[in-house]
């Protein structure tokens, strides 16, 4: 009720309203404030639980804990005074009934659906998850608690991600991560799941979270290849970084950090107690009693940074590597790359500024690359990055600053540049001269740095730069390869640990196959045995026999086929709408065409053509519902179809006006979902205008004289356009479903 800003006898209608008002005001698309979706989400929830009468009701009688937790509590009181009558206690059955009893350490762990879209599977790219699936009655779930509290905490601290799912009031979450009894555990790695199959002891768990992690993360570092490992950099467009410690392995904490850090950095490890470690610690001066972490950059002969510690904290090792995540002149090797580095100016007080080294690849331009290094390292500073790039890798982004004038070609220019946009859109100054290195540069360099402190202005040239091409990434046979390893690991992994129910799937698919293969065969062998056993029939007898076979057939199939296109569509109105959706049979679903009274007669003869074919299914109803007299009763569906179109502004004057005609809702009225399809475009909104000889034909030839051309007649006809692959997706469940409390009144 506070959420909505409504009293507790306020009616469905102004529940509604304000659920209308709130849900435009703070909507992501429309509200940019950074507690919008949050908000959002708050505001969707409340008005869940408030339209719907029965969980009102149970909120009402519960409190402010919520539907589920009130019944809870609810049942509770009775069985509390249940076993009061006859002296049982509950703590002989250690059921967590009473919330003061209950260990609440796992709340703040605990994952809803939309949570962990949109937060925990982007985030696993950057660290893994350990995720345990439980429920209430569950004996083996409070049997794991303490070693489950032990290995969390401890995983939590050295950055391993920790999960809960409440199996009773998360099912979908619970059925979309595969676990079909409690209590399970499992691990999510790049959006990837595992899950744990041993004994639940601190040991198997621990080793359990380090196995997820990719095993090339960290290489092992001896005297024989370390110049080798740290010459890399300029390869891999990255500084390298070494850990010197004590430890016979590397440590869980070294591991998580270099699977956070794997896109910006390079891993090694010295174990200094290892013999063949003696001349790169002396090398270095390395305590081999304190750990330390080095980090290289352009330099192998010295790190660029140090840090020594007893203990090494991951707050420590973040702040470390945060600050060094870059080489000192780095090579733009990608898009990402080149927005990171370069980011867009937020404010006049906090503009970025690039200098670029425009170069080629070789020793032919090897000083002037050393000599634009030696610059950077002396005038590196927060508001200025220094990069270079190869011409003949990046031809488009070269040509763009440099013009294509003759004097730089074959040779090193610098260019000064300040991204103003996401679009490409750069302010620059390119140096008069090519960068040969020389002292002379160094100045003229130096002095038009110290004047663009002063005037912004300096940069005085605009152009658009096109993305950079993504010089790392592995090839397309490459990541197919990959890709195909994974799969068949999983297989294998779920074959040999028994995961009948996901197997079940594949394993039905392949006996089928299997059967029709045989079946075909042996059939196949059989018929040709029988004909060769029987006498070919004369040549007189054939031909009758055939004549007689086709006239029967063309009978018999004229007399079954339907005339071709016919459908029969109703209208979705006030009478037949409780029968038709509402009180829809399980499994049944309203295949529903949104149209006007400009576009009925076209609209509907196309829609006829799209799923003519799947006539054939009596689960599927087809009806159409008139736009100009359900607009509302329509974007009130639309406002829960994420991203199908945007919530009406009640202060924007052309709402009303917005075409939904050729909108395909498929409504699911016992589940309370609906599917939608979004009409074929065929051209942008701003465009010119398309012909309207089609649509003003077919429209004269129904008898309505000669209509005027409307915008949106040109794309009448393409609007229904693959409706019939939609509806393919449809029947095989694949379309994305939108849940709705309650069905609206039509009216």
């Amino acid at each position: 009720y506070r959420v909505l800003g409504v009293g507790r006898g306020s009616s469905q209608a102004d529940i509604k309203k304000a659920y209308k008002r709130l849900a435009r005001e703070w909507h992501p698309d429309k509200n940019k404030d950074p507690g919008a979706e949050d908000r959002f989400i708050q505001i969707s929830k409340a008005y869940e639980i408030l339209s719907n009468e029965e969980k009102r009701a149970n909120f009402d009688r519960y409190g402010d804990a919520g539907e589920s937790q009130g019944y809870a509590q609810h049942q509770h009181r009775q069985f509390h005074h249940f076993h009061e009558g006859f002296y049982f206690d509950e703590s002989f059955f250690h059921f967590p009934f009473n919330s003061e009893r209950r260990d609440t350490s796992d709340d703040k762990y605990l994952l809803h659906f939309s949570h962990y879209i949109s937060e925990i599977v982007p985030d696993s790219f950057k660290k893994p998850y350990l995720i345990k699936i439980t429920s209430d009655w569950c004996f083996s779930c409070i049997h794991i608690e303490p070693v489950w509290k032990e290995v969390t905490q401890e995983l939590e601290v050295l950055g391993v991600g920790i999960g809960v799912v409440h199996a009773g009031y998360e099912r979908r979450l619970a059925h979309h991560l595969g676990a079909h009894s409690t209590p399970t555990l499992l691990g999510l790695i790049n959006g990837k799941v595992t899950f744990f199959h041993n004994a639940v002891v601190r040991e198997n768990l621990r080793q359990f979270v380090e196995n997820l992690l990719p095993g090339n993360l960290v290489e092992k570092i001896t005297d024989k290849n370390y110049v080798h490992f740290l010459s890399n950099w300029k390869k891999e467009n990255k500084p390298h970084v070494l850990l010197f410690d004590h430890m016979p392995v590397v440590p869980l904490l070294y591991k998580l950090t270099a699977f956070a850090y794997r896109d910006y950095l390079s891993f090694g490890y010295v174990y200094v107690g290892l013999r063949g470690t003696e001349e790169l610690s002396s090398q270095y001066n390395i305590n081999v009693y304190t750990p330390t972490m080095m980090i290289f950059k352009e330099h192998i002969d010295r790190p660029a940074d140090v840090v020594q510690a007893r203990e090494m904290k991951k707050q420590l090792i973040d702040d470390f590597l945060s600050q060094n995540k870059f080489l000192m002149v780095a090579r733009l090797t990608s898009q990402q790359l080149f927005q990171e580095l370069c980011p867009m100016k937020k404010s006049h007080r906090q503009r970025k500024h690039c200098v670029v080294l425009l170069t080629g690849e070789g020793d032919k331009f090897a000083e002037a690359y050393e000599s634009f290094l030696t610059f950077a390292v002396a005038n590196t500073k927060d508001s200025l990055k220094f990069v270079h790039i190869y011409n003949d890798r990046q031809p488009e982004f070269a040509d763009a600053l440099l013009m294509d004038e003759e004097k730089y070609r074959g040779k090193s220019a610098v260019v000064i540049l300040e991204r103003r946009n996401n679009a490409g859109k750069v302010a620059y100054k390119t140096l008069e001269e090519a960068w040969q290195g020389s002292k002379e540069d160094n100045f003229i360099l130096l002095d038009l740095l110290d004047q663009l402190r002063t005037d912004p202005g300096l940069l005085s040239s605009e152009t658009v730069l096109a993305d950079l091409n993504d010089e790392l990434a592995p090839m397309f046979l490459i990541r197919w390869l990959y890709s195909t390893l994974d799969y068949i690991s999983d297989c294998w992994d779920s074959l040999f640990h028994s995961n009948w129910r996901e197997m079940m799937p594949l394993l039905s698919l392949l006996f089928s196959a299997l059967f029709i293969l045989f079946g075909t065969v042996i059939v196949q062998a059989f018929s040709d045995s029988s004909d060769s056993r029987d006498s070919p029939p004369s040549e007189k007898e054939e031909t009758a026999t055939k004549t007689k076979n086709d006239a029967g057939f063309s009978k018999e199939s004229n007399s079954r086929v339907p005339k071709k296109g016919f459908v029969e569509v109703t209208e979705l109105t006030d009478i037949n709408y409780t029968s038709n959706l509402v009180r829809l049979r399980p499994g049944h679903m309203n295949v529903v065409l949104i149209l006007s009274n400009s576009t009925k007669t076209m609209l509907l003869q196309k829609f006829a053509l799209e799923v003519y074919t799947f006539t054939g299914s009596s689960s599927l109803h087809f009806s159409f519902l008139s736009l100009d007299k359900h607009r509302e009763w329509l974007e009130y569906l639309l406002e829960f179809a994420q991203d199908a179109a945007p919530i009406p502004n009640q202060y924007d004057k052309h709402f009303l006006e917005r075409d939904y005609t050729g909108y395909v809702l498929a409504l699911n009225g016992h589940k309370k979902y609906f599917c939608l399809f979004k009409p074929h475009r065929s051209g942008d909104e701003g465009g010119p205008l398309g012909s309207c000889e089609d649509y003003d034909s077919l429209l004269h030839t129904e008898g309505r004289g000669k209509p005027s051309c409307s915008p949106g007649s040109r794309s009448i006809k393409t609007k229904l356009h693959k409706l019939s692959f939609w509806m393919e997706r449809l029947l095989e469940g694949s379309l994305q479903r939108f849940y709705i409390p309650s069905w609206p009144a039509l009216d």
